[in-house]
């Protein structure tokens, strides 16, 4: 089986996730959903010093509360992959397009972007 392309449906759900997320105050960093080559699935990928200071598992435990409180359906979430600031994806991402005056909505593919290779994304933010 192919892997899936992003798709609209995927990009509304990520924009939802990161309006709830910004309302709680979370300061994502980085969001995108990303076709990475080592999943069969698209991930949401998330990236914020706050869950950096808490730790993977109390991050998706954050994560999970505030998608719960805003009345966000749990199986929507299941992809969302969360990676430290420091990760060796996120730093060079980062360091390649963080000073981009805008790059939502921007699409990436078919490059290594670090440690991953990225077949296809969809940026929300990368700060």
């Amino acid at each position: 089986m192919g892997k899936e392309t992003l798709v609209g449906v995927d990009i509304e759900a990520g924009k939802a996730i990161l309006a709830i997320l910004d309302t709680a105050e979370l300061k994502i960093r980085v969001a995108m959903w990303a076709q990475l080559s080592d999943y069969e699935d698209a991930r949401l990928v998330l990236s914020s010093r706050e869950f950096d200071r808490v730790g993977l598992i109390q991050a998706y435990h954050i994560l999970h509360e505030a998608l719960d409180a805003a009345g966000f359906p749990p199986e929507k979430s299941d992809l969302i992959m969360i990676l430290s600031m420091s990760s060796p994806f996120i730093k060079p991402l980062r360091r390649i397009f963080g000073k981009a005056k805008s790059v939502e909505g921007m699409r990436l593919g078919l490059q290594t972007i670090g440690d991953r290779f990225v077949d296809d994304a969809y940026v929300y933010r990368i700060k």
